[in-house]
């Protein structure tokens, strides 16, 4: 039986390295840890990176400039053999929050002083014990709202601070049973095909019982939020979603695993649609936008109880000749 404990200790000492390193320091770890053609891939401003000192350079150095004494909380980790290339490749998954205090300003956003927690979740491809290619992905709008800088004018659910796994059972640091990841993926997998598409012809809630337990907690993004419940989800997500957007392809992804009760995926972008009714309280558009999204997964039994969403909204937005960062910047320097 396959393990991956070989993969998830690259990645939990690679990650110890990035912890510890200082601004200037990140591009010697990351040459130590990853592959010639390293590939980074994060959300607006950021998108695709390509090798150690770019990644230090735009991410990692300014980042740790702006929020001293950073510490990394992490929720959920796991890996898995990648769906999406016939199991050939093996990805971990990291979820969490980078904590620490926002004394310099990042971003266009004004530091406070004060404790602030990024959303984060990563999946790295691990190759011979090195890292190949990195998908982060931090919820920016939802650091901003922290931080009374909110960047998005409404959402249908709640803003909060997101928790963990219920159980309390998401660092799958030791080795797991292989028939539950296969359970998982298939469940996973089962979802994609019956919802992802909005075709199953079943009224919205019947069509979410079939792969969800009736008590759901879905952690969504800043921008939407985060709901709870069967009746709650379809009220403050999927049925206004579902009405604002027309025309959405086939759902794509880069990598899509699982192991234990836990799993996910991420795509770049993961599909494309239309806000033909209007989203997030701005008006309508004919034009195509991307959503690029990682999803996380805990399985209890045969329904999937919780999930984690991670949409580059910004990035969405930019499509539609709409840039929430740059607007947040001019605030920031006209109040200065």
């Amino acid at each position: 039986m396959e393990n991956f404990q070989t993969q998830k200790n690259a990645l939990r000492v690679f990650h110890q390295a990035l912890d510890a390193a200082k601004p200037g320091a990140h591009d010697r770890v990351l040459w130590n840890a990853t592959t010639p053609d390293y590939l980074w891939r994060g959300f607006h401003p950021f998108d695709e990176l390509q090798g150690p000192e770019s990644v230090a350079e735009t991410f990692w150095d300014p980042l740790k400039a702006a929020l001293s004494s950073l510490q990394r909380r992490e929720d959920i980790f796991f890996a898995g053999r990648n769906q999406i290339d016939d199991f050939a490749s093996v990805w971990v998954v990291s979820m969490g929050h980078f904590l620490g205090l926002f004394d310099a300003p990042w971003l266009g956003l004004r530091p406070t002083g004060k404790l602030a927690m990024l959303r984060y979740c990563s999946f790295d491809q691990i190759i011979d014990g090195q890292v190949a290619q990195t998908a982060l992905y931090v919820d920016i709008p939802h650091f901003a709202a922290q931080t009374g800088q909110g960047l998005f004018p409404k959402q249908t659910a709640a803003h909060l601070v997101q928790p963990g796994p219920m159980t309390h059972d998401g660092l799958l640091y030791a080795v797991q049973p292989e028939a539950e990841g296969r359970k998982t993926l298939n469940l996973i997998n089962a979802m994609i095909a019956d919802l992802g598409q909005w075709q199953s012809g079943l009224p919205l809630e019947e069509e979410l019982r079939r792969t969800w337990g009736e008590e759901m907690l879905w952690w969504g993004p800043e921008g939407i939020g985060a709901t709870y419940t069967i009746p709650r989800y379809a009220e403050q997500h999927a049925r206004p979603f579902r009405a604002g957007f027309s025309e959405r392809s086939h759902t794509s992804h880069i990598a899509r695993l699982a192991e234990g009760s836990y799993g996910g995926f991420f795509g770049w972008p993961n599909f494309t649609a239309r806000p033909t009714g209007g989203f997030m309280g701005l008006p309508g558009s004919e034009s195509e936008g991307e959503f690029r999204v990682i999803d996380i997964y805990r399985r209890a039994g045969d329904k999937l109880a919780e999930n984690w969403i991670f949409i580059d909204l910004l990035h969405f937005w930019k499509t539609q000749g709409v840039d929430f960062l740059a607007e947040a910047a001019k605030r920031r320097r006209a109040a200065e």
